[in-house]
Formats: structure tokens, sequence, C-alpha cells
């Protein structure tokens, strides 16, 4: 019965520590990089209908070209909201409305703004790892008030959770690496 109770606790550490990596890497595809992503505009919410909705739920985003991206307003009345709040993002980019469409030419990225854009990526990264480490806080806590285990099953149980702990955090550090990579491209 412990084993099973051990393999459930490994089991819900590691989907706790992927939960980090995952939100990782939805904050990276916010970050802009030297080419047009859709992705680029998920982070964005626009305030309409009464509260505050994802522009992905209020139109189409598109990319018809490399260094432009299209949002296709449904609803004319949103327009003017869905422009502001891309202007406002902090993505340094000026849309452009023309009739329900919202057009946002990217331009090229400053040497400067590409390294403001690495150091947002490495402390989106060690956000991540703070949670990955939270995360094997609270297991190894787990382990130290669990009843009737000896202490090498103790041990050896915690070191499996260092042992995925420093997994995950290599798949963090891998992560940045590659994100940077992306960013300080020319």
């Amino acid at each position: 019965m412990a084993d099973a109770n051990n393999a459930a606790n490994m089991a819900d550490l590691n989907r706790r520590m992927e939960g980090a990596l995952d939100s990782l890497k939805t904050e990276f595809n916010g970050l802009r990089t030297g080419r047009a992503s859709a992705s680029l505009l998920d982070n964005i919410t626009v305030s309409a209908y009464g509260s505050s909705m994802p522009l992905n739920q209020l139109g189409n985003v598109n990319v018809p070209e490399p260094r432009m991206l299209s949002v296709q307003v449904w609803d004319q009345g949103l327009v003017a909201s869905v422009e502001k709040a891309i202007r406002d993002s902090g993505l340094g980019v000026n849309p452009v409305t023309d009739g329900q469409n919202v057009r946002v030419p990217l331009p090229a990225l400053t040497e400067e703004r590409r390294i403001e854009l690495s150091k947002i990526a490495g402390k989106y990264a060690e956000q991540a790892r703070v949670a990955i480490r939270n995360v094997r806080r609270d297991g190894m806590e787990a382990l130290k008030k669990s009843e009737g285990m000896s202490e090498d099953e103790q041990k050896k149980l915690s070191e499996e959770v260092q042992k995925l702990t420093d997994e995950k955090v290599k798949q963090v550090d891998s992560a940045l690496q590659t994100k940077e990579q992306e960013i300080m491209q020319v």
C-alpha cells in the first residue's frame, strides 16, 4: 500500500512540476522574437461585455506576412477595445485599424529591446524554477510526515524527488536557452 501511495505522490509531484513548465512555455509564447507568431497575442485580455476576455475569443488572429499580425474582430463594437488592448500590452507595437480588421505591424527588434526581452525571459524561467522547488519542498515535507516508512525508504524517495526536480530545472534551463537564441537572432 505504501508503494502505491508513494507512486501516486511522485506522479502528483511530476504533474505539478509539468504545470510550472507549461506555464513557462505560455509566458515564452507571449515574448516577441524576430518573426510574427499568432501566439504573441495569446496573453492579451480585452475589456469587453463588462469583463476581461482573452483576445483570441473576440476574433481570429492570423499571420499574413512574416512581420505582420492581423486580428479579424467578430464584433464591430469591440475593434477600438481590441486595438487599445494590443497597444497597451507592452509588446511595443502600434496596431492599425482597417474596418473590422486590426493589423499589427511588428517592427524589427533593436539590440536594446532584444536584451530586455532576454532579461524578461530569464525572470520567467526563474519563476518556473521557484515553482518547481516549491513542489519539491511540498514533496519533502510530505515524506517527513509519512508514517510507517523506514529511513531507507524515506531517503530513497527523497532522492527520487530531488532527481525529478533536477530534471525539470534542466528542462527550464533548456527552454530558456532556446528562447534566448530565438530572441537574439537577427
